[in-house]
């Protein structure tokens, strides 16, 4: 139980301190808007940025690690995309949005400081090498799909579709923020020497990016009430929590993934959604109380899920 208390539970208590500032009406919803805001679409890119930077690129993309990890995401969104189907018969749009929520765990908000918390700051490598492909890898199957499952029976060409998904992908901040640290990353590797100004400025930012982020996150799940959906919810909290990080410590094994690479793909996995889960499922309208139950449900389970799979990890 200690790993709980000393690397689980200071996480969650700044999300749930969050949650009882918007609960009791101390912040508004305006406010916590802006805190969400300000983390999303500013301080978690230049931290990524950051990240991006100054990685290691050749040491850090295991491409062992990143099949483990990805392999099992691609099994939780096609187990969640079939239970929606052919188990609670949803509509062809719910059943991509419900794949989704079991697809994008919450890699950066909690993944990143849980496994900075158990492994120290130097056990990361892994963590920002599944960061950094994260967002555009799963927006772009996640949208793609979703539009080529929007367009059966209206005839829109392949190109067209494939323009929608793209631009979507590109216009996030998230996505900006690791292409430009990519791009910055590769000019080093170059020869440019950027002003340490510059780095203490993203620094500063980047400090401020997880607490903000969870603080936020915290106050935005007041509004994610359970209500309805109990097998949806159900099926897309153990895919989440349990299918995802099974596979994935599994194939890992298989791959001999050594420890620090294990731990990164493991506990990213073991992640709930985020609230990009329902930012997807209300873009689209599909969905949604299955997104807001999963993305509060998962979050509180976490807490105890979290700390098993630490407790089975080397």
């Amino acid at each position: 139980m200690a790993g709980l208390f000393s690397v689980v539970l200071p996480v969650f208590l700044v999300l749930g301190f969050g949650y009882l500032v918007a609960w009791r009406g101390w912040m508004g919803a305006d406010a916590v808007d802006a805190v969400m805001r300000f983390a999303q679409n500013f301080a978690l890119p230049v931290l990524v940025f950051q990240s991006m930077a100054r990685l290691d690129i050749g040491h850090g993309f295991d491409l062992a690690l990143l099949a483990a990890f990805y392999a099992g995401a691609f099994v939780s969104f096609f187990a969640g995309w079939a239970g929606g189907r052919w188990l609670f018969r949803r509509s062809p749009e719910d059943c991509v949005a419900i794949g989704f929520i079991c697809l994008f765990s919450n890699s950066l908000l909690l993944g990143l400081p849980l496994t900075e918390r158990a492994y120290g700051p130097d056990s990361l490598a892994g963590n920002y090498a599944i960061i950094a492909i994260h967002s555009p890898l799963m927006y772009t199957f996640g949208i793609t799909f979703m539009e080529f499952t929007r367009a059966r029976g209206m005839r829109l060409s392949v190109s067209r579709v494939a323009w929608r998904a793209l631009s979507g992908v590109l216009r996030t901040p998230l996505v900006m923020g690791i292409i430009a640290g990519l791009a910055v990353n590769l000019l080093i590797q170059a020869g440019l020497v950027l002003p340490q100004g510059v780095w203490d400025a993203a620094a500063m930012m980047a400090r401020a990016a997880i607490p903000a982020a969870l603080f936020g996150l915290g106050g935005v799940l007041v509004r994610y009430r359970p209500a309805g959906d109990a097998g949806a919810i159900a099926m897309c909290c153990l895919c989440v929590l349990v299918l995802h990080p099974a596979v994935t410590y599994g194939l890992g094994r298989t791959f001999g993934l050594d420890a620090p690479a294990m731990r990164s793909a493991v506990v990213t996995a073991a992640m709930p959604p985020g609230v990009n889960a329902y930012l997807f499922a209300a873009m689209y309208g599909s969905a949604q109380r299955v997104a807001a139950s999963t993305v509060l449900i998962a979050t509180l389970a976490a807490v105890l899920t979290a700390w098993a799979w630490l407790s089975i990890l080397p």
